[in-house]
């Protein structure tokens, strides 16, 4: 446990530096919290994405209580507010109730779904689970060819087809395979899109439906992995994934090069999308299951 911690400290670090930093500078300043002081904490809490809701909250459990006595452990305050937000929604994955568990990951280009897709894969094969993946991002000869680079590492068959091709075919095929091969688990990584862009989010929603021909609960689990570093951006790129395809949990990456990991906490408590994994690092071992306590505890220790 201690190690699983580190890592996701170490992933913290410029986001917990910074918001730490400026709760510091703020608190220190004054012998006591005044409004002025409450106005700048707030506008800092919001400038670490963590979400106007999630800031205001915060700032007043400060006022009240700053209002009892002078020495409020701010840092305290912010860190139970944001566990308890996090731990209301469900982190684990959902199983299918007869294998194969089906899980779809999808996103804008850039975001490290293929990648993503590899280590989810890894972390499963290494809890004695069975692992197809499917190269549905046909849109990228490179996307196949990792993915299939990425199944040599870790052990797993790649269902793939040509550059170009159908990628709902694809996910059918790689379905019947999962199910006549008794697999565990069938992770389908699918071709950036942009969330704007209506034809492709359209295209997402015939795989979907194309899944469910084959396996009427297909997909157990549609994730979509976005980039910590593009901040509150990637708020409105989560909240038109949604209302599009209906999107069940998120992956958060590269939270140890940006000091925006803030995000996870507005995206789940603004849009109620359970944060499923988070990517602190490059290695294969680097995306850890998310635990809200371990999160909160990194972020404000």
């Amino acid at each position: 446990m201690l190690g699983l911690f580190q890592k996701v400290r170490d992933g913290l670090a410029k986001t917990h530096d910074k918001l730490i930093g400026e709760i510091k500078r703020i608190v220190t300043r004054a012998p006591r919290l005044d409004a002025e002081s409450l106005d700048e904490l707030e506008a800092a809490l919001i400038a670490s994405d963590i979400g106007v809701e999630t800031a205001m909250r915060i700032v007043e459990e400060v006022r009240k209580a700053s209002a009892e006595t002078r020495d409020v452990d701010v840092v305290s305050i912010a860190r139970r507010i944001i566990s308890e937000a996090l731990a209301s929604q469900p982190a684990a994955l959902r199983m299918a109730q007869q294998p194969p568990t089906v899980v779809v990951l999808l996103g804008v280009n850039g975001t490290g779904k293929t990648t993503s897709t590899a280590k989810l894969a890894h972390q499963l094969k290494q809890d004695g689970r069975s692992v197809l993946l499917a190269a549905c991002d046909t849109f990228r000869a490179a996307a196949i060819e990792q993915l299939k680079i990425w199944g040599q590492r870790t052990g797993c068959d790649v269902i793939s087809g040509q550059y170009n091709s159908d990628s709902a075919a694809i996910a059918f095929d790689a379905l019947d395979a999962a199910i006549s091969r008794k697999c565990d688990y069938l992770l389908i990584d699918t071709a950036g899109r942009l969330h704007t862009k209506k034809n492709l989010m359209d295209e997402m929603a015939k795989l979907q439906r194309v899944l469910r021909k084959r396996l009427p609960d297909a997909p157990h689990e549609t994730l979509l992995v976005l980039d910590a570093s593009t901040g509150m951006n990637g708020l409105n790129q989560a909240r038109e994934f949604h209302q599009a395809v209906g999107v069940t949990g998120l992956i958060v990456t590269k939270l140890d090069g940006t000091a925006k990991g803030g995000i996870v906490v507005a995206i789940n408590r603004e849009l109620k999308i359970p944060v499923k994994f988070i990517g602190v690092g490059e290695q294969v071992d680097d995306l850890q299951p998310f635990d809200a306590k371990a999160f909160s505890d990194a972020l404000f220790s």
